[in-house]
């Protein structure tokens, strides 16, 4: 199985990743804030995801541009897939 890198613990990180990555590959327009990704993009029935746990995982995501961050003042940011890592997202989930 791929890794993002070595700097990702809590395995719980990655796992929250993939399926943010997951969600995004099946609706590649989609863009939300930290916490409509956590009520929204990420499977029912696992209980609710701690806003600090997606923050975490999102934060993974940008430093490997998987993902952008749009801010907008007074806002809160979101985020969305970057459509020039397309390829390497497929291969990440592929690696699942």
């Amino acid at each position: 199985m791929e890794r993002f890198g070595p700097d990702l613990e809590p395995a719980e990180g990655e796992k929250i990743a993939r399926e943010i990555l997951g969600y995004l590959k099946n609706h590649p327009e989609a863009k939300d804030t930290l916490d409509g990704i956590s009520r929204w993009w990420l499977p029912r029935g696992c209980g609710e995801r701690r806003l600090a746990e997606v923050q975490r995982a999102v934060s993974l995501l940008l430093a490997k541009s998987l993902v952008v961050e749009t801010r907008r003042q007074g806002l809160p940011p979101y985020y969305r897939l970057n459509p020039e890592k397309h390829e390497e997202t497929s291969k990440i989930l592929k690696d699942t």
